[in-house]
């Protein structure tokens, strides 16, 4: 009659249940959604909008550091002058930002 006890209070001191038991995984994710993956997704966003809107004549910054202003935009290449006879090609994704001319122009040494 003693290993009938043993064997019954042995099933009942189980594990948590299946929902409790990943509940900590659950809320971990919920978590890095807000802090991490939701702010990235934003500022993509952002900085796709920016590229879309990029047009001729606006100062751009990209992601070397090179500050130009835009001459053409052939689709996905676009063509900075970077001073009076130099002019690069590069591609829109390596575009940072746009600049505000008078900031820039505030900033060089004569």
């Amino acid at each position: 009659m003693f290993t009938g006890t043993a064997y019954a209070a042995g099933q009942s001191a189980g594990g948590p249940s299946g929902l409790s038991a990943f509940m900590p995984i659950i809320i971990l994710f919920v978590i890095f959604y807000f802090i991490l993956i939701r702010p990235q997704q934003k500022r993509a966003k952002e900085h796709q909008s920016t590229l879309d809107a990029l047009k001729s004549g606006d100062t751009v910054i990209t992601t070397g550091g090179i500050y130009g202003t835009i001459v053409r935009i052939d689709g996905q290449v676009v063509t900075l002058q970077c001073s009076d006879k130099v002019r690069i090609k590069i591609t829109k994704k390596a575009i940072s930002g746009k600049v505000d001319p008078s900031a820039l122009a505030g900033g060089e040494e004569q």
